[in-house]
């Protein structure tokens, strides 16, 4: 992304008629009050100046500093901001008749008027103590330091109400609105609760931590003005509910039942706008707290003596008083019935079908790994939680991996609306993936039908690595050392998503073909008798040791092995002639996502090369963020990486029989290559830089599982890995957040990893403490 502004009226759509100069910029702290107080979102703002929500996070924070035109355009929007927060000059009124004087009251406090240069524009200058609160401000009032307004932030005493902004002038709307502040009346909800909804402010907990404010989505606010979702919680009167908003707000709720509440859902202006202009509107959200599921009548799973919920079905029976109501009331529910992630809609005469997504956590629905949502949250950081990963990534859907499956055909829709001499009819989307199709027999799991009866050497060779060094291949050098490091990858899977090039079509079969690497497909090649040194881990089989015979390789290895100079000669392949980049928006997606993540934890993407030792201590210390914030970085990399293994979903349940189809296979995105060719190319791009860094250093690893590399070391830090003979730092394995970068896994003793090799455990598995790999590092 750009880091100039687009055009100066991105700026002045935020601000009305703002000011046009500036002279510097005020303190991260205050940069941070003046967006927030004027109800701008970080993302917004990062638009308008046309940077990545990351870098306008270092921008704000302090972290790094705007040069040149960038540097003045933000300065400006600050400007703007400050002065349309500054309150208008009290109205004159007329003299009155003398009338006889009542009691003397306590005189208000006149609200200061800020200096201002001849144009207009607010004087700024170096910050300083406010001479009211005694933080730092870059405003001044007859030259003294002093708040906008007296909008003061005291150090001691909990801050004011802030000031709602005014609205700009109708001849220039402002691009981005702020927060609203009411709340459309529910449809269909009871007579007794007709009157104005009210809004609330929820409460700030006095914690040790902080909920993160998280503002609604601000790109569409006339048609999605709640936001993404809605965390309903019981009322303290415990006689009616509450709904707790992304940006904080609270909604009275006007419902008794269930069917009430869907109603109210549908029109209290919950939702997401679409990611594709081609692509859907995300529906809304709403997760029932325990309380309120209780209150609605929803019985806790599996505890009901009367059945009302289905034991080891995980959903209401349809003859269940809840489910009867819903369909009384004209909804529908999906096939999966109503169980944890619930979807009910109907579709009226004629008209859009409407849809409301339900999220029960007391019935689990968010007991997934993928999810790690700490257990003592309440509603308004649940709300901060799943509406920051809704404003981050989209609104979820169910399992993170269920959630990165559906982005990708949210961000590449398989088909668009074409209007035709007849009428309307369907259309594919260039790039995308249409249509079902079945792979070629070698790509399909034990399960598929093609595979029924193969034979063992006729599989796709692919999975990640599980590979530890041969013990005699240990040298006395190596055994000498005290330490071992894990090098961890970040985001492995998704940074091989990034420009690869993917199938969209049906596999075509082909005997001798011609290789050709611009063409994905799986490949009959023979490595067996290439020569590769035994102190690295093989790249064409799992266990990294080396392959035995003739066997099915995906476009990407068979490209690596001419690459290492193997003699490539096919016998079969299977291939596919329409191919493209399918899942580079969803990698641009989600990397943004991260690295915004990783920037609220304060570690920007940048920090690494400017302080290597601070991003070490930064990394260290990233256990002890925000739990909220920490949640969603943990559901991000799991949805990059569960998205990933939803292309080849294996068949579930008890009833299943081997050879039988199952509901995945219907689905355009399933494709048991495309998962090979995203896996293949993060055992490359490793066995790539493991051989760089050998070069450069002399080290090999012993150890190597999913994205971690454990490497001898003579020390206990990273950096005693990573430098070179001369005492500069390797380039191979670089330090960084960024995806495909390396961070510290963690660091063990060479005596604790010979003993793990012994026992034929990989000592990646537990180099930090648990076992990384199970818990989805």
């Amino acid at each position: 992304m750009s880091t100039q502004p687009d055009t100066p009226d991105a700026i002045d759509a935020l601000l009305g008629q703002g000011p046009r100069r500036a002279v510097q910029l005020p303190t991260p702290a205050e940069r941070e009050r003046l967006r927030t107080e004027y109800g701008l979102t970080k993302a917004a703002t990062a638009k308008a100046l046309g940077v990545s929500t990351s870098t306008f996070t270092a921008w704000e924070s302090g972290q790094r500093d705007p040069q040149g035109e960038a540097r003045a355009a933000y300065a400006r929007l600050l400007e703007g901001i400050a002065a349309q927060l500054r309150p208008e000059p009290a109205a004159v009124t007329p003299p009155q008749p003398q009338t006889p004087a009542p009691a003397p009251a306590e005189a208000p406090v006149p609200v200061p008027m800020l200096d201002q240069q001849p144009d207009g524009s607010l004087v700024m200058a170096e910050a300083a103590p406010c001479v009211q609160c005694g933080n730092p401000s870059v405003y001044r009032s007859q030259g003294v330091p002093i708040h906008l307004g007296g909008f003061c932030r005291p150090g001691t005493q909990p801050p004011e109400a802030p000031v709602a902004p005014q609205p700009a002038p109708a001849s220039a709307a402002p691009a981005v609105a702020a927060p609203r502040r009411t709340a459309p009346h529910a449809a269909g909800a009871p007579s007794s609760r007709q009157a104005s909804p009210r809004v609330h402010r929820a409460p700030v907990k006095a914690t040790a931590t902080a909920r993160p404010q998280v503002a609604a989505s601000p790109a569409a606010p006339a048609k999605y003005p709640a936001g993404p979702l809605a965390v309903i919680d019981l009322a303290p009167s415990g006689r009616a509910l509450l709904g707790h908003l992304v940006d904080g707000r609270v909604l009275d709720v006007p419902a008794m039942t269930l069917p009430q509440l869907t109603e109210w859902a549908v029109s209290a202006g919950l939702g997401q706008p679409r990611l594709h202009k081609h692509g859907k509107d995300s529906d809304p959200l709403v997760v029932l707290m325990a309380d309120a599921a209780e209150f609605l009548g929803l019985p806790p799973m599996g505890e009901d003596a009367d059945g009302d919920f289905e034991r080891g079905i995980g959903r209401l029976p349809e003859t269940g008083p809840v489910v009867k109501a819903l369909v009384k009331a004209g909804w529908q529910l999906t096939q999966r019935g109503f169980g944890p992630w619930a979807r009910v809609f109907r579709t009226p005469d004629g008209g859009k079908r409407v849809c409301v997504q339900y999220c029960i956590p007391m019935w689990s629905a968010l007991a997934s790994a993928g999810w790690k949502v700490p257990a003592d949250l309440d509603a308004v950081q649940l709300a901060a939680l799943l509406g920051g990963y809704a404003e981050r990534v989209q609104t979820p859907r169910g399992s993170t991996a269920v959630t990165g499956l559906q982005l990708m055909e949210a961000l590449r829709p398989p088909t668009r609306a074409v209007r035709t001499e007849t009428g309307w009819t369907s259309g594919p989307v260039e790039g995308s993936r249409t249509h079902a199709f079945d792979p070629a027999p070698p790509e399909p799991p034990a399960e598929h039908p093609l595979a029924q009866g193969r034979a063992p050497g006729d599989v796709l060779m692919t999975e990640t690595w599980d590979w530890i060094r041969d013990l005699d291949l240990i040298e006395d050098r190596e055994r000498g050392y005290p330490y071992v490091i894990g090098l961890d990858v970040n985001m492995a899977y998704l940074a091989a998503a990034g420009r690869l090039t993917m199938a969209l079509s049906e596999p075509v079969h082909k005997l001798e073909p011609v290789f050709d690497k611009r063409i994905p497909g799986s490949w009959k090649c023979d490595f067996s008798n290439a020569e590769l040194d035994p102190r690295l881990p093989n790249p064409f089989t799992p266990d990294g040791l080396p392959p035995t015979g003739p066997a099915w390789y995906s476009t990407v290895k068979v490209a690596y092995a001419l690459e290492l100079g193997i003699r490539v000669q096919p016998t079969e392949g299977w291939l596919r002639h329409e191919s493209g980049p399918w899942l580079d928006p969803w990698h641009k997606h989600l990397r943004e996502a991260y690295l915004t993540t990783m920037a609220n934890l304060g570690v920007p993407l940048d920090l690494a090369d400017r302080d290597v030792e601070a991003f070490l201590a930064a990394m260290a210390n990233l256990k002890n963020g925000n739990p909220v914030e920490l949640a969603i970085l943990h559901a991000i990399k799991s949805t990059a990486k569960g998205g990933i293994g939803k292309l080849r979903e294996r068949p579930r349940g008890a009833t299943y029989r081997p050879g039988q189809r199952w509901p995945a296979l219907d689905r355009p995105t399933w494709d048991p290559l495309n998962r090979a060719l995203v896996i293949d190319t993060d055992t490359v791009n490793k066995h790539r830089k493991i051989r760089r860094h050998a070069e450069a250093t002399g080290e090999y690893p012993i150890a190597a599982l999913a994205d971690c590399i454990v490497y001898p070391s003579k020390g206990p830090s990273p950096l005693d890995v990573l430098l070179q003979p001369d005492g500069t730092l390797a380039t191979a394995w670089r330090l960084g957040i960024s995806p495909g970068h390396v961070k510290h896994e963690g660091t063990q003793t060479m005596t604790w990893a010979l003993e793990m090799i012994t026992d034929d455990v990989n000592p990646g598995r537990h180099i930090k403490g648990g076992d990384a790999y199970a818990e989805g590092e």
